[in-house]
């Protein structure tokens, strides 16, 4: 009797460890390749402690700002808002499209906005037309994870893709796979055409122009790098480093008024899993279990910002590092002496002035 049930467990054992095998191997969402992920930055400083809460229980996750040129503060939401902050007012909720799925924007040379939209594309959002699709295919396909966005004097309009492959719910599966999907594209409103500028981008995130506009910069996520790509010059056409190695994963960039840079930078990973993404089988095993992609995951664990200077040297770093007031910092916008903090885990907008921090 007692061998008989010691065979049965066997085999039950067996069982489950071939399903399990088949799962990961066979089923895994991802075909992965090693990536040495920097362990976090251990030094902190605090600083985005001291926020102030801009309309904190009014906006869902806002995971991009921007300004217009009258000094109105946007942000968009989780839940489809494009809301807006004017000058000694109270938040407004301007524009909503049925969406969850917002992300980067900016402010239109002709007034209103540029949205990104991972799920159906890029709009542009006006007072009087409400929101107009500009792009939703890329040479016959269907544009999918658009994620960030700047427009050029010249009525060019540049965005990211971050990942071809993967849609928003599951980017944590890009950043495990560790190949790259990723796209910067240019959209040419007179003639309707958009053309990819740089392919193979490792998860694409925020785009920015120089205050020249002779280069653009996008953020490699997962590289912990901004690539610089060259638009007039000597150079034009030519793509290099502005900066690698950051204590960061890149989110969205900003230009600062004085030429410099503002880059969020997510924690990619939890604090002591780092391993994970040196082996294929430990990909696999987390890729096909959610549950083990939101432990691995360390985005909303602190909060950290970066001013990077032309020359791609690192001025001013502040955090939150224990993610005790804000965590998952994706944007930080300068004006007028402050800073404007954007998150994926929080119902405010971050406010930081500059001078004292």
């Amino acid at each position: 009797m007692a061998s008989n049930l010691i065979r049965a467990s066997s085999s039950l054992v067996l069982a489950v460890l071939v399903a399990l095998t088949v799962r990961i191997f066979y089923f895994s969402p991802i075909d992965p390749v090693l990536l040495d992920i920097r362990p976090a930055s251990s030094t902190k400083d605090n600083q985005l402690q001291h926020v102030i809460k801009l309309g904190e229980g009014l906006l869902k996750e806002p995971e991009d700002i921007c300004v217009d040129k009258e000094g109105t503060l946007y942000a968009v939401t989780r839940d489809g808002w494009v809301k807006r902050l004017r000058r000694n007012g109270n938040w407004e909720n301007w524009k909503h499209i049925d969406s969850d799925t917002l992300l980067g924007f900016t402010t239109a040379k002709e007034g209103g906005l540029i949205v990104c939209d991972t799920a159906k594309g890029l709009f542009k959002v006006t007072e009087e037309d409400g929101f107009s699709v500009l792009v939703s295919q890329v040479n016959g396909s269907q544009l999918r994870f658009a994620d960030d966005v700047i427009e050029a004097s010249d009525g060019n309009i540049y965005f990211s893709v971050a990942s071809s492959k993967f849609d928003l719910p599951d980017w944590y599966l890009d950043v495990l796979e560790a190949r790259p999907h990723g796209q910067l594209l240019k959209y040419n409103p007179t003639s309707n055409e958009t053309v990819i500028v740089l392919d193979n981008v490792a998860f694409a995130n925020g785009v920015a122009l120089s205050k020249d506009e002779d280069y653009i910069v996008v953020c490699e996520s997962w590289k912990y790098r901004c690539l610089r790509h060259w638009l007039k010059g000597a150079n034009k056409g030519t793509t290099d480093i502005l900066i690698e190695n950051l204590p960061g994963a890149p989110d969205n960039i900003n230009l600062a008024p004085d030429g410099s840079f503002w880059i969020a930078l997510i924690q990619m990973t939890s604090e002591g899993l780092e391993f994970v993404h040196n082996y294929k089988i430990t990909k696999h095993l987390v890729a096909s279990f959610p549950r083990l992609i939101n432990l691995v995951n360390g985005a909303k664990k602190k909060a950290m910002v970066v001013n990077v200077a032309i020359d791609g040297k690192i001025i001013r770093k502040f955090d939150d590092g224990d993610g005790k007031v804000i965590s998952f910092v994706t944007s930080a916008v300068e004006f007028e002496d402050h800073l404007y903090l954007g998150s994926l885990n929080s119902n405010f907008v971050g406010k930081l002035p500059l001078y004292s921090a």
